[in-house]
């Protein structure tokens, strides 16, 4: 049953490469690769079910975490154009003026 799961977990990765080669836009780019990227975990936890070894369970779950933050900065990214916070800008420009008498 569960080499069923990986099976149709392999299938889903390799439509999840199409959707990223493809995809008109770099949001349905970047959909693709967080669904990769989860595929992966599942598949990285039914491979340790399979295999006896509970300890990739933590594995999988760290690489979630990781996951879901590099698609929430890349996607910050895309939006913005960058990800740092630039901070105050009201602060940097009335530091640049000159004061009025």
């Amino acid at each position: 049953m569960f080499a069923a799961a990986a099976i149709a977990l392999l299938l889903t990765l390799a439509l999840a490469l199409v959707r990223a080669t493809l995809g008109p836009t770099v949001f349905d780019r970047a959909q693709a690769a967080n669904t990769i990227g989860t595929v992966a975990m599942l598949l990285l936890a039914v491979m340790g079910f399979l295999n006896g070894r509970p300890e990739f369970l933590d594995l999988a779950i760290v690489y979630g975490l990781l996951n879901v933050i590099g698609t929430i900065a890349v996607l910050k990214y895309f939006r913005r154009g960058d990800l740092g916070d630039p901070g105050d800008e009201n602060e940097e420009s009335s530091a640049k003026e000159e004061p009025t008498a």
